[in-house]
């Protein structure tokens, strides 16, 4: 809402252009209708952000990246790609690791990082019950005495990401950790962390979460600022911003 009334007031204001910076889109995961009369809350956070006045927006690892076709304005979705490759250069042993997708919708996320690192890729198979409830998981793929990296788009509960913990370490990996672009970490979601057997979650500054870290020390941060900083100078100057789609900036 405070988004918007700044937009409106800039708009109001003469502003040649507005461009909008929203490291995590709001209601991302609202995207389609998974049944009936169920609402596209992410269109609706598209339709208000135009009807305000935004010219443009900038955002970082869209839940769906068809979002963007909900907008009639230019929209670009950076990645948390470039930035994720050098954590993991720079503080594991690379060819010690396996990358694994906690669900077969972040298969083409996790092969997409197992392909910039030339390591291979394990994908877990998830049966949910209820909403928000994952009942039972299955492992397909190869992780016996590696470093085991599983990497989502979002961390919420982390309900998925503690029990896909579990299923890698059953089957023989060496220990755990988890990467992810959204860390919202809302609940209990400390304490589930803390109880489980991920060595560290490793989360980019998208969303706040420096009281977070208090509650649990297994918390490490990328700093995604450069990224972002980067891409609103690149935008404003006119120049190409798809460079930052593979590329990560210095800090």
């Amino acid at each position: 809402m405070e988004l918007l009334i700044l937009i409106n007031a800039c708009r109001t204001a003469s502003a040649r252009r507005i461009t909008a910076v929203l490291p995590n889109f709001p209601y991302a995961r609202q995207d389609k209708k998974d049944k009936s009369r169920a609402p596209i809350t992410a269109k609706l956070m598209a339709n208000m952000l135009q009807t305000a006045g935004c010219n443009h927006v900038i955002t970082m690892d869209l839940h769906a990246s068809q979002i963007q076709g909900f907008f009639n304005v230019p929209v670009d979705n950076l990645y948390a790609e470039p930035s994720t490759l050098r954590w993991i250069r720079e503080n594991l042993e690379v060819k010690d690791c396996v990358i694994v997708s906690p669900d077969a919708g972040g298969a083409k996320r996790a092969t997409s990082i197992a392909d910039g690192l030339d390591l291979g890729f394990a994908l877990i198979h998830k049966e949910r019950a209820r909403p928000n409830e994952v009942s039972r998981m299955v492992l397909v793929g190869d992780v016996r005495d590696r470093v085991a990296i599983i990497v989502d788009d979002m961390a919420d509960t982390c309900g998925t990401l503690v029990k896909a913990a579990e299923v890698v370490m059953e089957h023989g990996a060496r220990e755990c950790i988890a990467i992810v672009t959204h860390g919202i970490l809302s609940g209990n979601a400390c304490e589930k962390l803390n109880g489980s057997k991920l060595k560290k979650l490793v989360v980019t500054n998208t969303v706040p979460h420096e009281e977070k870290k208090k509650l649990c020390d297994r918390i490490e941060t990328i700093d995604i600022s450069p990224t972002l900083a980067e891409a609103c100078r690149r935008t404003h100057n006119g120049e190409s911003v798809s460079f930052l789609f593979k590329h990560a900036p210095m800090d």
